[in-house]
Order: structure tokens, then sequence, then C-alpha cells
């Protein structure tokens, strides 16, 4: 069997009622035949929305086929161990032209028992952002189901959401259960869960494509909220030159920054784990066995290196890139 290698897909675009025209225009997708393409995905095992190769031998076999075949080489032995056949994260890019609508996503327990699912914890990172823009993350004051139930029967529950500026750069990490929305005006990567469960709360007033408002899903929200405050939202991270730095560590996925303006070398001998690159800025070439085989990777494109592959040499094309490091520690 040949080995595996740097593995590219195809994008999933979908329209949505609040998206634009940012990821045709900044992301380079070929979104010419929707009016509104609010997210592209990336990489995807959802059912239904199963990504396809473009790259290499392996080109239009699709990630549910290839784990089928190289199991842990592909994703890692303990990632296989506990999900088998299906790919663990969705990886997006999302541009919102418009707000979303209010939502909540159920945790493990709750998507499991409910939907015969998984959870849907995620976190984001902001590409770039319109002048004053800004997105809901949580409550903005201490928060229980009745007081919840108070401000949402009054027409009121705006006043206790909280509102945060966002610029480019920043990160929000979303636990399930935590209620929020993005705003107009942002470009921003999203790593979460293999799930596509939205509890939608409120879509403020809007009607869908058909001309009739969307399903609102108050009932099953109310449980799946988590009401605790917070004192702050926004996922803190410093960032050091020419090697990979922390930003969010869960159970589901760990997430890191690399900036680096001179070549890179990266081992992964002890990480039991595929990793996935995404590409925010700039223009690498990534080498990966002793042949100097290589792929390139640009801004807004995505690459999945598989698990057995355990040291990668990262160059930078014309000055400084900047790419989210994405894999799953068990």
């Amino acid at each position: 069997m040949k080995s595996l290698y740097p593995l590219k897909f195809k994008p999933i675009l979908k329209n949505k009622i609040w998206g634009g025209d940012r990821l045709r225009r900044h992301l380079h997708k070929n979104s010419n035949v929707l009016d509104k393409v609010g997210e592209s995905w990336e990489l995807s095992g959802v059912e239904g929305d199963i990504s396809e190769v473009t790259n290499g031998f392996l080109a239009e076999n699709n990630i549910q086929e290839l784990i089928e075949v190289y199991m842990g080489d592909l994703v890692g032995e303990k990632v296989y161990d506990q999900f088998e056949n299906e790919f663990p994260l969705l990886i997006k890019f999302i541009d919102a032209n418009d707000y979303l609508s209010l939502q909540v996503h159920p945790n493990e327990e709750m998507a499991n028992e409910r939907h015969n699912s998984h959870g849907k914890t995620e976190m984001w990172y902001v590409l770039e952002a319109e002048k004053g823009a800004e997105l809901i993350a949580g409550f903005n004051q201490e928060m229980d189901k009745v007081k919840y139930l108070e401000y949402f029967g009054s027409g009121r529950l705006r006043e206790v959401l909280n509102y945060e500026k966002v610029t480019s750069g920043d990160v929000f990490f979303m636990p399930a259960g935590r209620i929020h929305s993005i705003g107009p005006g942002i470009l921003f990567a999203e790593i979460q869960q293999t799930s596509d469960l939205t509890y939608r709360i409120f879509d403020w007033d809007r009607m869908g494509d058909d001309g009739k408002p969307r399903e609102l899903h108050l009932e099953w929200a109310l449980d799946a909220i988590d009401y605790e405050h917070h004192s702050t939202f926004k996922t803190p991270y410093s960032i050091e030159k020419n090697k990979s730095n922390k930003i969010i560590k869960c159970p589901y996925f760990t997430t890191n920054i690399i900036v680096c303006d001179k070549p890179l070398d990266i081992d992964y001998h002890t990480l039991d784990s595929f990793v996935i690159y995404m590409m925010v800025e700039g223009e690498a070439v990534i080498k990966y066995d002793e042949e100097e085989l290589e792929v390139t990777l640009t801004k807004g494109e995505i690459v999945l290196i598989p698990a057995e592959i355990n040291e990668i040499h990262l160059i930078p094309k014309d000055g400084t890139v900047r790419m989210l490091e994405v894999y799953i520690e068990m």
C-alpha cells in the first residue's frame, strides 16, 4: 500500500441567509454560483457532506473511505480506537455578512441522548473584522433559567447578552452550552466537533428563503444553555515567532498558532494524531519526507498531515506566514 502524504480537500460551500462574498473575494473560494456563501466546509465527516481529496493518487476518495483503509496511520491509533471510521472534527471558514441566529449547541451527553450525535464545542479565530464588528458570547451578568425566561418572555433578552468587539487575531472558545452569535463584518475560521446540531433561540425577526420565519428550538435550548456568567469570554494567548504557540486545549481538540518568517522543522514523533494546518495569512511550502516531496498551502487553504508522518519542514514564501495547527490529544 502506498504511503500517505499531506491531503488537500475540495471545499463544500454553504449558502446562508446571513452570508456574503468574502469567502470568494478574500479566500478565493469558487462561489460564483451561490448568492450568499456563509460557510466553506474545508474538512468534514458530517453525513451527507463528506470531504473529498483533491491532490495525489488518493484524489476523489473521501475522508471516510481513507479512514476505513488507513485507520490509525491516517488519524492516529487512539483517535481511531475512539471514533473508528468517523472523522472527529469539522473545519470551516465562515463569512458573517449579517447576524447569525442567536443559538446554543448541546453538549456531548445531551446530543447523544436526544440525537444520537456528538455535542458541538467549537472555537473561532478571526481573520478579518470590519471596524466596530462584534459578536455575542454568553451573558453580561449573573443568570439562571428563571431570570433568562423573564427577559426572554418580555422581549428584553438582548439586554443581558454579552457583546464583544472583535479585531483580526481574536480567539473565542465556545464550549457546548454557551449562548452565542456572530455579527456582520467578520471573516473567521471555526474548529469544532463533528456535529451540525444547532438550537436556534432568536433569529432577529427575519424571514428565511421561503419567506417564512426560520424554525426556533426554544424548549430544547432551555436545558442546553450554560447560564454561568464569566468575567471574560475572549481567549488570551501570546505568540513567539517560529514555534508552535498554544491557544486552546480541550477534550475535543487542541489548537495552536504558528507565526514564522523562516524555515521551521516540526517534529510529531510523540503525537498520536493527525494534524490540520489552516493557513490564515501568507503562503508556505510543506516538505514531508526523505524524498523532499512537497505541497503548497496558501491563505484560505487547509491540509491534513496523516498521523504516520512524523516530521514536517515548513518554508514560508515571501514573508511571514500565520497558520493554525489543530490535532487531538488523548
